[in-house]
């Protein structure tokens, strides 16, 4: 099976499938609307807009996937959650990329590589959210 130029073969079709299991979501519900974009507060920092990452991940786009920066900065607010029209829990999405990439690399944060200064300068609060979000 084909979409336009990208081919959805067996190793997209497990990226996706691994994405619904884990946010228990249907991606293909999805019909890019642009309502979970136009409500982020953090969209301006993301280097894809919510929908446009939600449209990899139709996709099977895995690496494209990985390497945006979105899912990192998602707040996990649910702004996106509430917004949808087709009820879709966004930030599920979200933290099952953020799982997925951890999975895969699972020291992308060390904490004994932050400087001393930052890690005294920081709430508790932000370190501990922080680190859930990015040791899984």
């Amino acid at each position: 099976m084909s979409y336009g130029y990208i081919k959805i073969g067996s190793e997209e079709k497990a990226f996706i499938a691994k994405v619904e299991e884990i946010s228990g979501q249907n991606v293909y519900s999805c019909y890019q609307c642009g309502k979970c974009s136009a409500g982020c507060a953090f969209s301006y920092k993301m280097d894809k807009t919510v929908n446009q990452f939600i449209h990899l991940i139709q996709l099977g786009q895995k690496e494209r996937t990985l390497d945006a920066n979105t899912h990192w900065i998602c707040a996990s607010c649910f702004t996106c959650t509430v917004r949808c029209p087709r009820e879709i829990d966004v930030a599920a999405l979200m933290e099952a990329v953020r799982e997925i990439s951890l999975r895969e690399n699972p020291e992308k944060v060390r904490i004994a590589d932050l400087p001393k200064e930052s890690l005294e300068k920081l709430p508790n609060i932000a370190l501990v959210s922080n680190f859930r979000k990015k040791t899984g």
